[in-house]
């Protein structure tokens, strides 16, 4: 598994001979009449589909479904939520409750579970992590940089990137799929029953196809190298997200050649802009919405199998994201006269916004415990062992108790990571202000990036900033924001269903509950699902999670190996 592996020099080469192909060829959009697709098994049929089927079906029937106030415990449902995560001055129109996803019919039998066997990951997997590699090399070649600005956006990228994906998943490609926004791609995989009939609580399974921006000179190596040594995958996007792309379309694209046939549909999403406003997702959770499909389950990129997350756990932890926070970009405004920088004066733009900067990260928001990461204290504490463990296991005593507020200042002293779990927090990630060297600057502006504790509201967080700031003559200006998900249930068939598949890859992992502190495209979804969960099957150090977003991104072979073994595990599970 640790052998050296070179791409594939084939694999680039057919990748370029499409990509005049996928340029002139985007995906076709919905007709009136369905289009079958091949026979899953059918491999040659599938090579020769020169286009995605059409996407087409009838709306499902839900007239039996639950009804629409409440979910099988009573809860309230999460659809009527505004779909998150577009700038404030866009907002989509809210989507309309529909019926609650009922509990699937499973087996009782005592002693055994509800769910088809588990098949543990072992040394004959090995090889689908080899060929997953070369995948994941070449696609990582193709530099699918995310813009804020769709005119800087590197659309000729975007179109090798899905001709790429047409080559190495032709049996995926033949399936039903329309596109979602510029390049997002939205795939159907009937299930058993009628292909013309949406199966009306189908599964959802994503990854996104962006990766964030990169400074080539903090690189040691060329970011975009894909380069496979020492049994690592290098290069931007390994792990966020086109390893999890990747691991998702080997599983899928090889039980399709299997001539596997899913309990009930299941859709395939990839966004293209995640990084940015997730817009391709929005489109998609309408199209879906349009349609009259209620998701039984989400899972999207999320939190990875970890072993250093918790003082004194011997045992690896699987972090399921049961809830993400919210977000929320401000930028903070200065203005003087200016003019030389001889003569600057009392209160320059730059010395009144960096006393507005100094004051928003020295006043840190309250340190609270929710309800996830109670639970997520909870089964981690028995196995936590010796003296770096008392803390943890004092403040899961804690946690639900009165001194809530004693365990999370425990927790918000574990390091950044546990910080970031019990509170608000504000990140300045830009600076702007004079022109030149010897110019007094005009304005000065700050980019803060602020993550929205579960419990907070996006305006109670910036109302507590402009506090927090004092300076009437500092202007905080909201362009981005999303109000924290709702919880998804740990006691449900869908998380037990996710855990058993862990198990089957990580068979010594706990699977632990938290609260996801990044954004994901999943969070779009909420509106229409209960059961959404952000979970990379991937096993993550803590230099390689510091590394998303930063320098020195990879992913290992055999991590791939288990995260195609995960997603084949999930399909195999999912029950009728």
């Amino acid at each position: 598994m640790s052998a050296d592996i070179d791409p594939t020099e084939a694999i680039p080469q057919v990748t370029a001979e499409m990509i005049a192909k996928a340029a002139v060829q985007p995906a076709a959009a919905p007709t009136a009449e369905p289009a079958p697709g091949p026979r899953p098994g059918d491999a040659a049929e599938s090579r020769r589909a020169a286009s995605p089927a059409p996407l087409s079906a009838t709306r499902p029937d839900n007239s039996l479904a639950r009804p629409a106030s409440t979910t099988s415990d009573g809860r309230r449902t999460q659809a009527g939520r505004e779909a998150s995560g577009e700038p404030t001055a866009r907002k989509a129109q809210p989507l309309a409750e529909q019926p609650a996803a009922p509990d699937a019919a499973l087996g009782d039998r005592k002693g055994s579970s509800a769910f088809a066997s588990s098949e543990p990951y072992g040394e004959r997997h090995a090889s689908a992590g080899h060929i997953a590699a070369g995948h994941l090399s070449s696609l990582v070649q193709i530099p699918t940089v995310s813009s804020w600005d769709p005119q800087h956006a590197d659309h000729e990228s975007f179109a090798r990137h899905r001709a790429a994906l047409a080559a190495f998943y032709p049996r995926v490609h033949a399936l039903q799929s329309e596109p979602a926004g510029d390049h997002g791609l939205l795939y159907r995989w009937p299930g058993r029953g009628r292909q013309d009939v949406l199966h009306p609580f189908p599964v959802v399974l994503m990854a996104h196809q962006d990766v964030a921006p990169v400074r080539a000179a903090d690189w040691p190596t060329n970011p975009f190298s894909g380069e496979i040594r020492d049994g690592l995958v290098h290069g931007r996007g390994t792990l966020d997200d086109k390893g999890g792309l990747v691991a998702l379309l080997d599983a899928v694209e090889t039980l399709l050649g299997d001539g596997f046939v899913p309990e009930r549909d299941i859709w395939l999403f990839f966004g293209a802009d995640q990084e940015t406003a997730g817009e391709s997702a929005q489109i998609a959770v309408r199209r879906l919405y349009e349609l009259g499909v209620r998701p039984w389950l989400v899972i999207d990129e999320g939190g990875g199998v970890v072993t250093d997350a918790f003082p004194g756990l011997s045992r690896q932890a699987a972090m399921v994201g049961v809830a993400e926070k919210g977000f929320v970009g401000v930028n903070l405004h200065t203005s003087d006269v200016g003019g030389h920088a001889a003569v600057p004066g009392k209160q320059s733009a730059t010395v009144r916004l960096a006393r507005a900067v100094t004051r928003v990260t020295r006043r840190r928001f309250a340190a609270r415990i929710n309800a996830p990461t109670a639970e997520m204290l909870a089964r981690v504490a028995p196995g936590v062992n010796g003296g770096k463990g008392l803390g943890l296991k004092l403040a899961t005593r804690l946690a639900s108790g009165p001194l809530r507020k004693v365990a999370a200042w425990l927790l918000a002293g574990g390091g950044p990571e546990a910080a970031a779990l019990a509170r608000t927090t504000v990140a300045v990630t830009e600076l702007q202000g004079s022109a030149g060297a010897n110019v007094a600057a005009s304005s000065a502006r700050a980019r803060l990036d602020v993550r929205v504790a579960l419990g907070e509201t996006v305006d109670r967080t910036v109302a507590r900033l402009r506090r927090i700031i004092g300076d009437k003559k500092v202007v905080l200006e909201v362009v981005q924001s999303s109000e924290p998900s709702e919880v998804s249930p740990t006691d449900s068939q869908q998380f037990t269903l996710l855990s058993e598949a862990i198990g089957a890859s990580y068979p010594d992992a706990v699977v632990v509950p938290y609260v996801l502190l990044t954004a994901s495209d999943s969070r779009t979804f909420t509106p229409i699902s209960d059961h959404v969960y952000r979970f990379s099957p991937f096993v993550l150090s803590r230099a390689q999670r510091q590394s998303i977003h930063g320098v020195g991104e990879h992913l290992s072979v055999d991590s791939l190996g288990r995260g195609v073994h995960f997603y084949r595990e999930v399909l195999r599970k999912i029950p009728g």
